[in-house]
């Protein structure tokens, strides 16, 4: 998608958004509002079943591992190197797995991956503690513990994280090196982004392939005869990878403009002071 057509495309809809927003929206109504004038533009429809960020997470699920080996791939961003993933490990007092093993220079950090996939949840101060006992039963091995998760974590958790300094990537917390922030800087969107079936889809797991850009990296013929999936199908993948990659980063940024749009237009003046 050329970016003169993008930035076209995104006043479009940031004018017929305008139009519908009103005082005490929630954030949630504006999103469905994006994603409604975004599905009435040419080559728009269903993007609100396919190229929603959040909901592409989710659907790494049920089972964890698709997850924990989605976040192995995110850790070099985060400066760290996958040493292990789902670990057996024989602590003080009890044997633990242990979802990532992250090292940094010397350092080796402890892991907790935490998938939901469910809107609306959170994490709270319940898995705070019982990544802390696990990291305390395997001392002094660990030199620090993680949490990553894919929803929001709880004021409760936060203080009682930053308290025993353990640290926790979740959505949109921190605010500099949050889960969705790291995505999107570096358009690691995952490979559920995109329209799979799920035979596809366990294909795809099976060798390891979670990120969707990873697919430009391989040759349409030589992945073809490696997974078993068609050589068009392979290039129409990789073509919409790229497409879907410029279609979600638009996304993101009108829906950041949208919220501007409205704590510009209904919040009161003293709010811009705070």
């Amino acid at each position: 998608m050329r970016a003169g057509a993008s930035r076209k495309t995104a006043q479009r809809i940031l004018k017929k958004v305008r139009s519908n927003v009103y005082r005490d929206m929630g954030t949630s109504d504006i999103y469905k509002l994006v994603l409604q004038a975004i599905s009435k533009e040419k080559d728009g429809v269903g993007l609100h079943q396919r190229y929603q960020l959040k909901e592409a997470i989710m659907r790494l699920g049920p089972a964890g591992f698709a997850f924990e080996n989605y976040i192995a791939d995110l850790l070099p961003y985060y400066d760290l190197q996958v040493s292990g993933i789902r670990v057996k490990i024989k602590g003080k007092c009890a044997l633990h797995e242990i979802d990532l093993i992250g090292l940094s220079s010397s350092k080796q950090f402890m892991i907790e991956c935490k998938h939901n996939s469910y809107r609306g949840t959170y994490i709270g101060l319940k898995v705070a503690l019982y990544t802390h006992a696990r990291f305390l039963d395997l001392s002094p091995r660990f030199s620090g513990e993680m949490i990553f998760c894919n929803s929001k974590i709880s004021e409760n958790a936060k203080k009682y994280s930053n308290c025993i300094g353990q640290q926790v990537f979740s959505w949109r917390y921190p605010s500099e090196k949050s889960l969705e922030k790291i995505i999107e800087e570096n358009k690691l969107y995952p490979i559920t982004i995109l329209n799979l079936t799920s035979k596809e889809l366990g294909i795809f797991y099976g060798i390891d392939l979670m990120i969707a850009k990873d697919l430009l990296d391989f040759d349409a013929v030589k992945l073809s005869e490696k997974t078993g999936i068609g050589t068009t199908r392979i290039h129409n993948l990789q073509m919409m990878v790229e497409k879907t990659t410029a279609i979600v980063s638009m996304i993101s940024n009108i829906l950041h403009c949208s919220l501007v749009i409205f704590y510009d237009d209904f919040l009161p003046p003293v709010f811009n002071l705070l």
